[in-house]
């Protein structure tokens, strides 16, 4: 895809995507924009459905919503609030040691800066971003496998990692786009772009895309 085709394709996935269900952590800021909620639910949401990432965190904020109430629950009962979600021991475990940190470290607060996110068990930068431009609003590119995909799919960036694909998106794509960028192609991935067998005759940028390394597509 040629470069300056970006504008068009953001402008066309942003009417296109009001078609779909809006990721579930980008849901919730929506509504209240609470860091420590977002960080919590992007945590349960690695590696799970969107639709079980709502009724864990919906349920675990219930009873625990901030890091004071949620070092006081036991990892057992951290755990059995947000099965099924996948890794849910291990979740636990973090969402524990996470917020033992915060209050020992941050005075309770969630940071709002990436590099020291990324001090706290369990949060890579794909959490580390989703709560600094979701939950303060800042800045930054979240890049999970949806975004990491499309974006070397499209032929606007050629990379091997996610990590590579943040850094070079924040390179080439325009700042206004940063924020939302995660939101179109998750969308766009989840229901059209998918790993193998993407929907190409049913996507609204075909026409831009190099469709790289596609060899299979409906």
């Amino acid at each position: 895809m040629k470069d300056d085709s970006i504008h068009d394709i953001v402008k066309i996935l942003r009417k296109e995507t009001k078609k779909w269900n809006t990721p579930i952590v980008s849901l919730m800021s929506q509504t209240e924009r609470d860091p420590f909620k977002i960080l919590i639910a992007t945590v349960l949401s690695l590696r799970t459905k969107d639709e079980i990432t709502a009724k864990a965190a919906n349920k675990l904020f219930q009873v625990a919503d901030n890091p004071y109430d949620m070092l006081k629950l036991k990892e057992e009962e951290i755990a059995s609030l947000i099965y099924p979600v996948g890794f849910y021991r291990r979740k636990a475990k973090n969402i524990k040691e996470i917020c033992k940190v915060l209050i020992e470290k941050y005075n309770g607060k969630v940071p709002d800066e990436i590099d020291e996110l990324l001090k706290l068990p369990g949060v890579g930068r794909k959490t580390a971003n989703l709560v600094v431009t979701l939950g303060y609003g800042k800045p930054g590119i979240c890049v999970d496998t949806h975004v990491h995909r499309i974006s070397n799919r499209l032929g606007y960036v050629n990379t091997k990692t996610p990590e590579e694909t943040e850094f070079a998106l924040r390179e080439k794509l325009p700042k206004d786009y940063w924020i939302e960028i995660n939101d179109l192609l998750v969308s766009l991935g989840q229901h059209i772009c998918h790993p193998t067998s993407p929907k190409c005759s049913q996507c609204p940028i075909e026409k831009y895309c190099d469709k790289r390394d596609v060899k299979r597509s409906r």
